[in-house]
Formats: C-alpha cells, sequence, structure tokens
C-alpha cells in the first residue's frame, strides 16, 4: 500500500503511474499546498488542480497547508505522510524525484523514521528519455508555469510533445537548460493519460508575465470531461 506525493505535475504523477504498474496499490495521494512560491521541496503552480486528478483517479487526496520556509515546511511535512500512515495504512510513499538530492534525502530520512519505505522510480533517469517515455506511455502535460532564459510566454499552456522536446533539447546544448526542468526552468500539469478515468478540460486561463522569461497559466476554470 503505496500514498503518492502529488503536485499535479509530470514527475510525481508518472512515479505514481510506474508503481501501479509494477502492482503496488495507490491508496491515496498527498499534496502540499506551500504558500512560497519557490519552496525548495514543493511544486505551487496549479497545485489546486490536484483536486480534479484526484477525482478523475479516484483516488482519497489528502492536503495540508505549508509556509514552504526552508527546513520548517519538512515539519508540515512529516505531518501529511504521518496522516496517510494512519488514515490509511500505507507502508510507503512514492515521488517524482529525479535528479534533486535535497529533496530525495530529506524525504528518505522522514519515511525512514516513519518505517515506511521511499520510491523514487525516476531517480536518475536522463532527462530527455524521461520526458518522452512519459509522452509515449500516453500522458498529455502542459506547461504552467516558465522561469528561463529560452523559454517565454508561448511555452504557457503549450502541450509537451516529441516535437517540443526536441526544441528543449536544442536549448540545452544552446543554454544548458534541464530538459526535464529540474533546475526549476518550467512546471507542468497533467491533464490525461491511462491513469486518468476522465480529462482535464482547461476551459478559462490567463497568462501573466512578469518580465521576457518569467510567468505563470492561472487557470480560471477547469472541468473534469469524459474521454473520447
Amino acid at each position: 500500500k503505496l500514498g503518492s506525493l502529488i503536485s499535479s505535475g509530470k514527475d510525481s504523477v508518472y512515479a505514481m503511474h510506474l508503481m501501479k504498474e509494477e502492482g503496488h496499490e495507490i491508496v491515496c495521494l498527498m499534496t502540499m499546498k506551500s504558500e512560497n512560491q519557490h519552496s525548495y521541496m514543493f511544486h505551487t503552480p496549479t497545485i489546486e488542480m490536484v483536486k480534479l486528478q484526484s477525482k478523475s483517479f479516484n483516488i482519497p487526496l489528502i492536503e495540508h497547508e505549508t509556509k514552504g520556509e526552508k527546513e520548517k515546511e519538512l515539519v508540515d511535512l512529516i505531518e501529511i505522510i504521518k496522516k496517510a500512515k494512519n488514515e490509511f495504512g500505507i507502508e510507503g510513499i512514492t515521488t517524482g524525484a529525479l535528479c534533486s538530492q535535497y529533496q530525495k534525502e530529506r524525504i528518505e530520512k522522514i519515511c525512514e523514521d516513519l518505517s515506511l519505505e521511499c520510491l523514487s522510480p525516476l531517480w536518475g533517469m536522463d532527462q530527455e528519455k524521461e520526458l518522452r517515455s512519459i509522452i509515449d506511455a500516453g500522458f498529455k502535460f502542459i506547461i504552467v508555469r516558465v522561469a528561463s532564459l529560452g523559454l517565454d510566454e508561448s511555452w504557457l499552456g503549450k502541450e509537451i510533445t516529441h516535437d517540443a522536446v526536441d526544441e528543449l533539447v536544442k536549448l540545452n546544448k544552446k543554454i544548458g537548460m534541464n530538459i526535464a526542468f529540474e533546475g526549476g526552468e518550467a512546471e507542468s500539469l497533467v491533464i490525461d493519460g491511462p491513469i486518468f478515468n476522465k480529462k482535464i478540460e482547461i476551459m478559462e486561463t490567463e497568462k501573466i508575465m512578469e518580465n521576457e522569461h518569467i510567468g505563470n497559466l492561472i487557470i480560471k476554470k477547469a472541468e473534469l470531461k469524459n474521454k473520447t
């Protein structure tokens, strides 16, 4: 029995999918809602979309708020994992950690203290391979935040396809940008995939740019729709 730490983005959703594919039972989702947009631990853009994902997956969601202060936010993370263990009897958690040693070490320490397994199936995966694997598995995900040279307003709301990955590979060669956004270059939102019973349809958005290369896609209205 596993609980999935989920942010609405590609890594955490795909990690959960891989664990289900291996035969693990995902009994709950855990989401940290951070007040700090620059949290060291937690994704913040479109975090409210996890509620729709939870309904689509038909997996219950536990939410916990945090001010997102460095190291102090770990106390809040401990609380949500304890709650999942008490309420759902989880034996471990899944994370979307790809190459952030900071995140991985802290989550593993918490799990060790709570006698839980910590499963990070994406850890160490080549970033281009990871993106292409997510696409090939049938997931659809869009960009909801940009914060890097090479990315601009045109990327907000853009679905990441193999063609988009080709563009990111070129940017990596040109300016050294992390293809899977592990340096915070962008954030994503998964709107459909094999574990979705219904897809997320985005009805109304607004793009807010702080400058040429930093901005967010604000989702004003979104609903679950039947797949066709």
